[in-house]
Order: structure tokens, then sequence, then C-alpha cells
């Protein structure tokens, strides 16, 4: 096999790892969210995202945690607006 064959096998049981683990450290996190670093430390610094800090030093995440955050802010599609408002159409809450 050569090296890049290796490599990619590599990443893929790396990805596969961050399904599967349900606690994950800084470096994991970016690539799971894959985001920045400073993107990372600046939601952990305000808050934003839930993690914690057994030994008051590294950072650690729960991956269920990690995808909460992702799925916030709901963008609805365009079927689903059109619903919402039919919806409400017929309920008489217009005008």
């Amino acid at each position: 096999m050569n090296n890049e064959i290796l490599i990619e096998i590599k990443n893929i049981l790396e990805k596969q790892n961050l399904v599967i683990k349900d606690i994950l450290n800084f470096e994991e996190a970016l690539s799971y969210l894959k985001v920045s670093k400073s993107f990372l430390y600046k939601m952990t610094s305000k808050g934003e995202i839930t993690y914690y800090k057994p030994n008051g030093k590294l950072i650690y995440f729960k991956r269920t945690d990690l995808d909460d955050w992702m799925l916030r802010n709901e963008v609805s599609g365009t079927n689903e607006l059109e619903d919402e408002v039919d919806n409400f159409l017929k309920r008489g809450n217009h005008g």
C-alpha cells in the first residue's frame, strides 16, 4: 500500500472515532466541529458552548453538547416556511 492510502485510512478511522466517543478533548472537538482554535476558545470564554475542566487546565466536551450547539438557530427550509404561513392564515391570526 502506498502512503496516500494509509493516510486516508488513518483519517477515516479518526473520523469514526470522533463519532463514537462520548467525551472529546479540545483538539478532537476542533476536528469534530471543523472550526478554528480561536473560534472554539471564544465560544468557551463567552460561555456559549458547554465544556468541562476536570483538572482546571485541559478542556473537554461532551459530544452530545457539541451536537446540541451545532443544531441551535435552526433555519427553516422553504417548504416549512410555506406550511407555517398556511397554518397561520388558516387559524385566522392575520390582520
